[in-house]
């Protein structure tokens, strides 16, 4: 994977960020290869695509330390503004707590994301453009193309759930509101203006459907293992299946959610308590990482890493909430990756923040006797998480995106709302018994009782991992954490409810000003 590297620097010189023309978002190298060199042949071209996958982890100095592009967004826009998800006694990330930032058109946690996902579009952009005069392999040269054609989709999949109104709420006016994308499909950078959520999903679905067959056809197999940064025809699904679900389009979801899992069978309890920073057998997509191409202080893992010797993960390491950890059965397996109270030890943490000081307590004691690597200065605060685990002691690892997991859920839910209530309680036995994780799990539920099943096993099997914000935003649920006096787990300045209303923009970001001082087209 050291090609890895050398193949972004060279697709470094198509890095044109389409959006604006102002150095706002000027990220060409100072030495950078024109793009009639990269693709001037199909194996040039190769290095151009792999310098797209190379864009979605490294570092944003634009930004700031922390800044890594895929990670960032599903750390800060993910997990933190959720129910599920709490982090110790940091006060830095307060608009993203409580999910007031998206209102602010200055706020660098909606800047963020635009401009990370439009440089990674615009290089996508550059594939698909100027692909297909590359000189050889025609087969090969499709099947690039196909997998910039996917990336793309995902990326304008992911930033629609942010600047555009959640699709159950059908709001007609949301570009004259200031909310809607620049569908950019090619790589001019002049003045363009705002493209609704109908246009956004229709080329999602374009691109989806013409990459599809061509991937279909398998001129080129990836390596499971050492190659699963690349797009092939189930991360295509995997893609489908999340846009449909999120647009509301249950039996195109289903379908493909069955397609995308497929050859992907779940992976053994031994894999899932191993840390979740190496490709196993559900892994259908994710991002490459090794020791060879760290990231340092700025990766994933270096925020979300409990064995991590980095500050964030010493000082503020991150915790489930009580509310979703007291679901979990016993018999559960994933109760496993949480260092949650047992009987007698309630009085073991603190009830203003959930910090375990008592280096003699049972709870501390347990925690470093389960994982004797964590550097001792680490702080220890009750329902720990212990699911993410860094390869190396500064945040390495392989960041996924679509598991099977996500899959058999995104299947059952959509089973559920299409009124095939046994299909999704089959859906939920088999991910939960089948698997494994809880030989003991059994679903009679049906109705409301059954989708909120569906929900809190979403929050179980997906916790950390990106998905708690759109998942509320697209069921219209609120945030409501509770502190530790009110019999939740919330760091009291997070302890807040907020709603999905006119006030609070209904949870979507409007364009940074940064694009509309240098786009006109943009009021």
């Amino acid at each position: 994977m050291k090609k890895i590297f050398r193949l972004f620097m060279v697709a470094a010189g198509v890095l044109v960020l389409n959006s604006c023309s102002s150095d706002y978002l000027n990220t060409a190298p100072t030495a950078s290869t024109g793009t009639s060199t990269v693709f001037e042949t199909v194996d040039a071209m190769e290095m151009a695509v792999n310098g797209v996958y190379k864009t979605m982890t490294q570092q944003l100095s634009y930004f700031g330390q922390g800044y890594n592009g895929e990670g960032s967004v599903k750390t800060y826009l993910g997990n933190y503004c959720s129910n599920n998800y709490n982090r110790f006694n940091t006060g830095m990330n307060i608009y993203l707590m409580d999910n007031s930032y998206h209102i602010n058109d200055a706020s660098s946690w909606s800047r963020f994301p635009w401009w990370y996902y439009y440089r990674v579009i615009a290089n996508a952009n550059a594939v698909v453009v100027y692909g297909p005069d590359a000189q050889g392999d025609e087969a090969k040269r499709d099947y690039l193309i196909a997998q910039a054609k996917v990336v793309r989709a995902y990326c304008y999949m992911q930033l629609s759930q942010r600047f555009h109104y959640r699709w159950s709420l059908g709001k007609s006016d949301e570009v004259k509101n200031g909310n809607g994308l620049v569908l950019r499909l090619d790589t001019s950078t002049g003045p363009m203006g705002l493209s609704s959520a109908a246009d956004t999903y229709a080329q999602i679905v374009k691109d989806l459907t013409e990459a599809i067959p061509v991937l279909e056809g398998e001129a080129y197999k990836r390596n499971q293992a050492t190659e699963n940064y690349q797009v092939n025809k189930d991360v295509a699904y995997a893609v489908y299946a999340r846009a449909a679900l999120i647009k509301g389009d249950y039996a195109t979801a289903a379908q493909y959610a069955q397609k995308a899992r497929k050859d992907y069978p779940l992976m053994s309890n031994k894999d899932y308590k191993a840390g979740f920073n190496t490709p196993t057998s559900e892994w259908i997509w994710s991002s490459y990482g090794s020791e060879t191409e760290t990231m340092y202080y700025w990766s994933f893992f270096a925020y979300m890493g409990f064995e991590a010797n980095t500050s964030a993960c010493r000082n503020y390491p991150s915790y489930m909430s009580k509310e979703l950890y007291d679901q979990i059965p016993d018999t559960d397996l994933r109760k496993e990756m949480f260092l949650g109270p047992k009987p007698g030890e309630e009085d073991q943490y603190s009830k203003t923040n959930g910090q375990v000081t008592n280096k003699k307590s049972s709870m501390y004691k347990r925690f470093f006797e389960m994982h004797p690597n964590v550097p001792a200065t680490a702080k220890v605060v009750a329902w720990h998480q212990m699911k993410f685990q860094s390869l190396d002691g500064v945040g390495v690892g392989h960041l996924n995106h679509f598991r099977a997991s996500e899959m058999y859920l995104i299947e059952a839910e959509c089973q559920y709302m299409m009124g095939n209530e046994s299909a999704a309680q089959k859906l939920l036995e088999e991910l939960n018994v089948t698997s494994g994780r809880d030989p003991e799990y059994t679903c009679t539920k049906t109705g409301e009782e059954l989708l909120a099943e569906i929900k809190t096993y979403r929050g179980i099997e997906l916790w950390g991992e990106g998905f708690d914000f759109g998942d509320l935003k697209r069921w219209n649920d609120p945030i409501n954490r509770k502190g530790f006096k009110e019999g939740g787990s919330s760091y009291m300045k997070f302890a807040i409810t907020c709603e999905q209303n006119e006030a609070t923009n209904w949870w979507t970001s409007v364009v940074p000003q940064n694009e509309a001082n240098y786009n006109p087209e943009i009021k």
